[in-house]
């Protein structure tokens, strides 16, 4: 059975208590663990029987400056979670049920911050658009055999707010899910963190495992300093470092435009 640990000792230091109308704010990470580097571009061509893509996903709880790592229970090995998209599905979609799947935590991608090289569109009449994307803070090529490769996509998403997740709250598991409504583009993430009564624990799905290996899959909410730790040496602990400075970045530019 698939279990979720909120926290851990000494993962996550005590929080001081908050004046009344003070704002909750995000803490921002001092010092910066080693950075993986890209690799060199590289020519490489795949027809469809030689090629899998996927897409994973850090997903952070805002209001608790928190981030979901799963843990092998038999294996001990700490992952994010991730897995091949559907058939057919978006990939941004594909990260989302992924992290459903494999953690048990409804999420929405988190449009953020990023350095990135996808164009805007061109149309002159479109309306201004929003500086926060939805777009892979990091992209690995994994061959799979020595014939197939794997491409996997990795994203950043929150927990959804209890008022989407009770309009969601029915039947759970791998046959009856639901993508959440994405993330609304007037939503500042102070008003988002504002949706959460102090204290919210983002509820957890049980049984939301597609085969018998996803089933022994812990889930932890963690620090970040903490989640970093259990990823050390890994892409995956550089898309928590990545995600947790751009949502820290978008929420001091939101406060500088208010």
């Amino acid at each position: 059975m698939k279990k979720v640990l909120h926290r851990e000792k000494n993962d996550v230091a005590p929080r001081p208590k908050r004046k009344q109308n003070e704002s909750r704010t995000l803490p921002i990470l001092r010092s910066r663990p080693s950075a993986p580097s890209s690799d060199r571009p590289i020519k490489a061509n795949y027809d469809s029987s030689h090629l899998t893509i996927g897409a994973g996903v850090a997903i952070f709880h805002l209001a608790s400056s928190r981030v979901i790592v799963c843990r092998h229970s038999v294996g001990k090995y700490w992952f994010l979670p991730k897995g091949r998209r559907d058939a057919g599905e978006d990939t941004a979609r594909g990260a989302e049920r992924e992290g459903f799947e494999e953690s048990g935590f409804r999420n929405r991608l988190l449009p953020i911050h990023i350095p990135h090289r996808q164009p805007f569109p061109h149309n002159p009449a479109s309306p201004v658009l929003s500086p926060f994307v939805c777009e892979p803070v990091w992209t690995q090529l994994v061959p799979e055999s020595r014939s197939e490769q794997y491409v996997l996509f990795w994203y950043i998403a929150e927990t959804v707010p209890p008022e989407v997740e009770a309009s969601m709250n029915g039947p759970t598991g791998p046959q009856a899910y639901q993508a959440p409504p994405t993330y609304p583009d007037d939503l500042t993430l102070t008003q988002r963190i504002a949706l959460e009564p102090e204290g919210y624990q983002p509820f957890h799905h049980e049984n939301t495992a597609t085969n018998a290996d996803e089933a022994l899959y812990e889930s932890h909410l963690l620090s970040i300093e903490a989640a970093q730790k259990k990823l050390e040496g890994t892409v995956s602990a550089d898309v928590v470092r990545r995600g947790w400075a751009a949502i820290c970045q978008r929420r001091e530019m939101e406060d500088r435009d208010r």
